[in-house]
């Protein structure tokens, strides 16, 4: 018996594991498939608080990880195959077997959609990324590409006109899912310049080691042409890793985790935290921030069942 298992390891559920093990709870870490989350595939960190000069992503997680174990949290590198939410204490199903715990903390975060082209999955986190936010900044006076039609990615090339030279648009119809807003305000913008009724056939730049182009197919003529980039911004959407728990917690249309009262969902003792609940904002420290939080609940929760 567990007092409480967190599942995931990026910035929620490491954070969480730091405060729930300073708290003597000597929690149980699932890592799942990707152990320390998104911001491994991340090169250089440079909006986390605290790193003047930036930290490498998976330095980043690393540290907090090693925090978390000094505190006397314990890892399992298994990943979570099915649950029992009914009645408490929860069981969580493992490849390793069952476990069961007193409270669980849900951080197993969203994963971005991507295009699903080898070339593109060769070069994430080296010019091909999912978020401008984190890593817009580091393609200064150089031409950029996003991918989308949606508010997303009408949001994302916006940003990144603060930094880039030039910012393509690249999308599959000739009209934007965006609001009208969104739409007007992007297509106004100088810098950023649209490619309608088109795919991203291939990423260039492979054997480089960098992004340095995108070959690019016109879907109503077929022709082929290319654009000279230095990275490319993927804007078409995450998938939140909810599966498992759809039978047992309420999640909105899209899929992600419903929380009341800061983290908690609709069942006590079960907590959410980072991009599991999070399709706003979707940064490391607000993630880090929410697996805090979901730890001192989980914390409180225990205390009032003792």
């Amino acid at each position: 018996m567990e007092k409480v298992v967190i599942i995931g390891t990026g910035c929620a559920g490491l954070t969480a594991a730091i405060y729930t093990a300073r708290a003597k709870l000597k929690p149980l870490v699932i890592e799942g498939k990707m152990p320390g989350g998104q911001l491994t595939t991340t090169t250089m960190v440079e909006n986390f608080p605290g790193f003047p000069e930036g930290i490498m992503g998976f330095d980043l997680t690393m540290n907090m990880r090693t925090q978390a174990e000094r505190f006397g949290a314990r890892f399992l590198s298994v990943e979570v195959t099915g649950v029992e939410l009914g009645s408490a204490p929860y069981t969580i199903q493992t490849y390793d077997g069952p476990i069961q715990a007193e409270a669980v903390i849900i951080a197993t975060g969203a994963d971005p959609r991507y295009l699903g082209l080898e070339s593109e999955k060769k070069l994430i986190g080296h010019g091909v990324s999912s978020c401008a936010t984190c890593d817009g900044a580091l393609y200064r006076d150089v031409p950029v590409a996003v991918i989308g039609g949606g508010d997303s990615a009408m949001e994302e090339a916006i940003f990144l006109t603060k930094f880039a030279s030039k910012v393509y648009v690249i999308h599959r119809r000739d009209e934007l899912r965006a609001s009208q807003i969104m739409g007007d305000r992007a297509q106004a913008n100088p810098k950023i310049e649209f490619i309608w009724d088109s795919v991203v056939s291939e990423v260039l730049g492979v054997e480089e080691g960098e992004v340095s182009g995108l070959r690019i197919e016109n879907l109503k003529t077929g022709e082929l042409s290319e654009i000279e980039v230095s990275a490319m911004f993927v804007a078409i959407g995450h998938i939140p890793n909810t599966a498992v728990f759809k039978p047992w917690l309420e999640l909105d249309d899209e899929g992600y985790l419903i929380l009341t009262k800061g983290t908690a969902t609709s069942l006590p003792g079960v907590f959410g935290a980072g991009d599991v609940a999070d399709h706003e904002y979707r940064q490391a420290i607000t993630a880090a921030g929410s697996g805090c939080a979901a730890a001192l609940e989980a914390i409180r929760y225990l205390e009032s069942q003792d």
